[in-house]
């Protein structure tokens, strides 16, 4: 009996588990943001009209914006911008599971889009994928208190170090920047990260 070989193999296992993982959420990243772009192409075509499907407060008409504002941006300008945290955060959520990341971008979009959609000055639109940024940063930074894993917790530690400044960002007072958005949208990433602490998904799918 070769005990040592059946620990090599499963190490070796959850390490092409892991790193088909992060291949997938790198895939999946890199393409939402090539649709971010392609989007932005789209609108700068159509005379920008694809703007006035962002979220406008207490209008009925307004509420499918919730369902389009993260993807649309005012311009070339506010879409670079959002660009790489985007692309960085987004991977890091997607990174730990696809399911979890998606079922967390679900939460925020949706927490983010709604709150705006309530709170926000009537006669306005709120658009742009900062709602995710912010979400997925607060989601980062907590999830790994809920969950108790120590490599998360790190995460989320070098995280807020790096990123942390961004979230002056859900105080009202910058003309033009929608800070309902990043406040509903960070809000939802707290949600998400206590919903969702990811030792129950993974007690889930390790039932035989």
């Amino acid at each position: 009996m070769r005990l040592a070989s059946v620990g090599h193999m499963s190490a070796s296992s959850s390490l092409h588990r892991a790193s088909g993982t992060w291949l997938r959420a790198g895939i999946v990243a890199v393409a939402f943001v090539a649709l971010l772009w392609v989007l932005e192409v789209v609108d700068t075509a159509a005379n920008h009209r694809l703007d006035e499907l962002g979220v406008q407060p207490r209008d009925n008409d307004g509420l499918i914006g919730i369902l389009f504002a993260p993807a649309l941006h005012y311009g070339w300008d506010h879409l670079g911008a959002n660009t790489l945290p985007v692309l960085v955060l987004g991977f890091l959520v997607l990174a730990s599971g696809l399911a979890r990341g998606l079922a967390a971008t679900a939460i925020i979009w949706l927490v983010g889009g709604l709150g705006t959609w309530l709170v926000a000055p009537t006669y306005t639109i709120h658009l742009g994928a900062s709602v995710l940024v912010f979400g997925w940063l607060v989601y980062l930074v907590l999830r790994g208190f809920f969950a108790r894993r120590a490599g998360e917790i790190v995460i989320g530690v070098v995280l807020l170090v790096g990123y942390g400044s961004l979230l002056w960002g859900v105080l009202p007072g910058q003309p033009g920047i929608s800070w309902e958005g990043h406040l509903f949208g960070a809000i939802g990433g707290g949600i998400a990260a206590w919903l969702l602490p990811g030792h129950a998904l993974t007690a889930v799918r390790s039932r035989p």
